[in-house]
């Protein structure tokens, strides 16, 4: 199998697993409800109109048109990657980063309006009254929980983001390029830089 049916093969698992996970917790979860598994790990049902693991910045519209870019230009990365001829390793893991930021892209591109709002009961999928938001301005489905360091009082020092499946590719990915592709990353970068001026110079 060449690289690049490997990169869509890797990206289409990571999206499957991503949608999968968010639409059962949306369709069988009221917001705010949760399943402990563990004492350190629950399945906590939560949304947010940010970015991963819940921070918000900006605008709910320039996230949405900020997270299209982002992959439009990862895929255009990753085409340049595979054209030159970079480890396989490095591209697998610059598809992960893609598929994680297209798996929240969904939700905000569509849930608006393909689900109902999920106070006080689980929501239903495509509803008669409409969805509970317009295209582009869906919330991001969160639902994997850590808290794995509590104080006396029960409050939790450590893990209190709430994320998803998607959250954590880019997670992955963005600390498996810091400690094993940081060379790669810079040299594909420069790689980049010289093609595009000399398109520039060409033209």
């Amino acid at each position: 199998m060449n690289v690049a049916r490997k990169s869509i093969l890797l990206i289409s698992i990571v999206l499957l697993l991503d949608q999968a996970s968010k639409i059962y917790i949306k369709l069988n979860f009221a917001l705010g409800e949760y399943v402990t598994i563990f004492d350190w790990f629950q399945i906590l049902f939560v949304e947010n109109p940010g970015m991963a693991f819940g921070m918000e910045i900006g605008g709910k519209l320039f996230l949405t048109l900020f997270r299209i870019v982002a992959v439009v230009a990862l895929i255009l990365f990753i085409r340049h990657l595979i054209k030159k001829q970079y480890s396989t390793g490095y591209i697998l893991t610059i598809s992960l980063l893609l598929a994680g930021a297209a798996g929240n892209i969904f939700d905000s591109l569509f849930y608006g309006v393909l689900f109902s709002e999920s106070y006080g009961m689980p929501a239903t999928f495509l509803p008669e009254t409409g969805g509970y938001a317009p295209f582009l301005y869906g919330k991001v489905v969160d639902m994997l929980y850590f808290p794995i360091i509590k104080n006396a009082a029960g409050q939790v020092l450590f893990f209190s983001p709430v994320f998803n499946v998607a959250d954590s590719a880019i997670t992955v990915s963005v600390v498996t390029i810091l400690l094993f592709f940081r060379k790669e990353l810079n040299r594909s970068f420069e790689t980049t830089k010289k093609t595009k001026n000399n398109d520039e110079i060409q033209s």
